[in-house]
């Protein structure tokens, strides 16, 4: 498979604070694969996911998207990725479908390919007849999976997530899962997430990268990573990797 994302020694420096949000982090991500960046508070991957997205400039290195750099043509990786954020919201006076129409106007260059995107947002999503109901009744799970339809109707290269499934309950926290499955398997698309749960990062992802102190210390696939520590389970990874790189950073 090719890789749709190819990150190279991404570094972000503050000066203000003299450190480096992110040392020289480098990964791929293919077609249609599911790779979660995971690490403690302030490990630098939100970081990570800002220059990759083009909100914040690289202190050095690059990242190149669909064959595109985010430092030499950030606009055309613009359209070649969709970003959502944790903090993401729609606006609560419109209908579900109004908003799935307004968003789509934003990036369809014609009418035929609006309809297109508003279309496969509604299957995407699933919410059927609710979407002729305003979204400030809405329960925060179908915001979240109408969040969702409105990022991925476009078919983008890349879909950044930053905590998918936070706040919802077990049940929309599943279906959620499921939808990014099923668009990674049946749509070739390629995911790169962020979250704190550790159950759904080794239920939906193929790959993982743990970063900790700015640097990427390790990255794989689950199964292997796990048979690598002796870990039962990827939390178990995640503390031992962590801890390792805190005193390595010390």
């Amino acid at each position: 498979m090719a890789a749709v994302l190819e990150v190279q020694e991404l570094s972000k420096k503050y000066p203000k604070k003299d450190v480096f949000a992110a040392d020289k982090v480098s990964f791929t991500v293919e077609e249609g694969e599911i790779f979660a960046l995971i690490g403690p508070n302030g490990a630098g991957k939100t970081t990570t996911i800002r220059m990759i997205s083009t909100l914040i400039q690289p202190t050095a290195g690059d990242a190149v998207v669909a064959g595109h750099s985010i430092v030499k043509e950030p606009d055309k990786v613009r359209e070649c990725i969709t970003y959502l954020p944790d903090e993401a919201g729609a606006y609560k006076t419109m209908t579900g479908q109004n908003y799935l129409e307004f968003m789509a106007g934003l990036f369809a260059k014609d009418k035929d390919t609006l309809e297109k995107y508003v279309e496969r947002g509604k299957v995407i999503c699933g919410l059927g007849d609710r979407l002729n109901e305003k979204i400030g009744g809405y329960s925060r799970g179908m915001i979240r999976k109408l969040l969702l339809a409105r990022a991925v109707m476009t078919e983008p290269k890349l879909a950044i997530m930053d905590e998918a499934t936070s706040g919802l309950d077990v049940i929309n926290a599943l279906e959620i899962r499921k939808m990014i499955k099923n668009l990674a398997k049946e749509r070739n698309m390629a995911f790169l997430l962020s979250s704190h749960n550790m159950l759904e990062i080794e239920y939906v992802s193929d790959r993982v990268g743990i970063i900790t102190g700015g640097k990427l210390m390790e990255v794989g696939k689950i199964d292997e990573i796990k048979e690598k520590y002796g870990a039962a389970n990827l939390e178990e990874v995640f503390e031992k990797v962590v801890k390792g790189g805190m005193l390595e950073n010390k």
